[in-house]
């Protein structure tokens, strides 16, 4: 008896939102999908208008956003995945390099909002799963604590110690804080240099003290600051003014996610020898790529069960409009069988 084919299944479709499409394209590059696109724009009044240019029916989707200063097109992005799914998208994930709002994990003050949960409400409620490096976890164990949908976390870590490795000789990792220790110690331990961490005292947002541990065994070796995040660059800043009075180089600096708010990396330049960070966030010190290292993830990832996957709505069935073979047409504009009238 005769069997039937196999069913061949589509590659998933990589949509970035704007300001990502270099990230995806590097994705794509690295065989993570194919590349799909977007329509956007603001009507007068701001309100916000997407559009898939990409078939996505039954296909799996990949949109594409570094969540760094993320207010702006968050409303752009939970509408494309409601698109995509209401377009009949077979499971829609979130790629976000850079995950948001994990900052505010309790009420340090009477009313304040928990945005971390917050924002993971919403993020769940749009998406069937999330992909993301390095979140910054403080009192989450994991983003399992605070995500109702299954979340990929990658590290970058080993990419941060390979650079090291392949750029500078003799190099003292150097971590910000205590709990940076063994995140510290296993980049050292990589690539068989010696580690140490500072004491870091915070006082506000942007009032860090870092006290120095005794390095004097190091010197003549060149310290490298390494962090999971470079946000107003405080604690870089302090830490990297402090090493030349000790007799070392200027250091260097490797971050994941480089945000550097502000004036913050104005003030960090000076102070240091090099200064690079991973593509998680663009700015001209990325150097280390993590397209290929989200794509093998993806690669590796069981494909959700599609009994598990929490469709929150069915997909919306062909109208007379697109039977006719009309992608769409700007919702600010008549119809053409209006005689332009609206």
């Amino acid at each position: 008896m005769a069997t039937a084919p196999a069913q061949k299944i589509s590659a998933p479709v990589i949509v970035p939102l704007p300001g990502n499409e270099a990230f995806a394209q590097a994705l794509a590059d690295a065989g993570a999908g194919e590349l799909g696109a977007i329509e956007t724009r603001n009507f007068p009044d701001g309100e916000t208008y997407v559009r898939l240019a990409t078939d996505v029916a039954g296909k799996a989707v990949l949109l594409v956003s570094t969540l760094a200063r993320p207010d702006e097109g968050f409303l752009r992005l939970v509408f494309l995945a409601d698109a995509a799914r209401s377009l009949g998208a077979a499971t829609v994930t979130l790629v976000a390099p850079y995950l948001a709002y994990m900052r505010q994990d309790r009420r340090f003050r009477p009313g304040e909002a928990i945005t971390s949960r917050t924002f993971a409400r919403l993020i769940s409620a749009s998406f069937d799963r999330l992909v993301t490096v390095d979140p910054h976890l403080h009192r989450y164990p994991a983003l399992s604590a605070l995500y109702e949908i299954p979340a990929l976390t990658l590290h970058a870590a080993p990419l941060l110690a390979d650079w090291i490795a392949a750029s500078i000789a003799k190099p003292l990792v150097i971590g910000p804080d205590e709990e940076s220790e063994q995140w510290v110690s296993a980049i050292a331990a990589r690539i068989g240099a010696p580690h140490a961490v500072l004491r870091k005292i915070r006082h506000g947002d942007r009032d860090v003290e870092i006290a120095l541990p005794d390095l004097s065994r190091w010197n003549g070796l060149q310290p490298v600051l390494v962090d999971d995040i470079a946000s107003s660059g405080n604690t870089l800043i302090e830490a990297a003014s402090k090493l030349p009075p000790l007799g070392f180089a200027r250091p260097d600096v490797a971050v994941v996610h480089g945000i550097f708010a502000g004036d913050s990396y104005a003030r960090l330049a000076p102070l240091c020898g090099r200064i690079v960070s991973s593509d998680s966030v663009s700015h001209p010190t990325n150097v280390i790529g993590l397209s290929r290292l989200i794509a093998e993830a993806l690669a590796a990832a069981a494909a959700p069960d599609p009994e598990l996957v929490r469709h929150r709505r069915p997909p919306e069935p062909v109208d007379d409009v697109e039977r006719a073979g009309i992608d769409s047409f700007p919702a600010s504009d008549p119809p053409p069988w209006t005689g332009g009238v609206a």
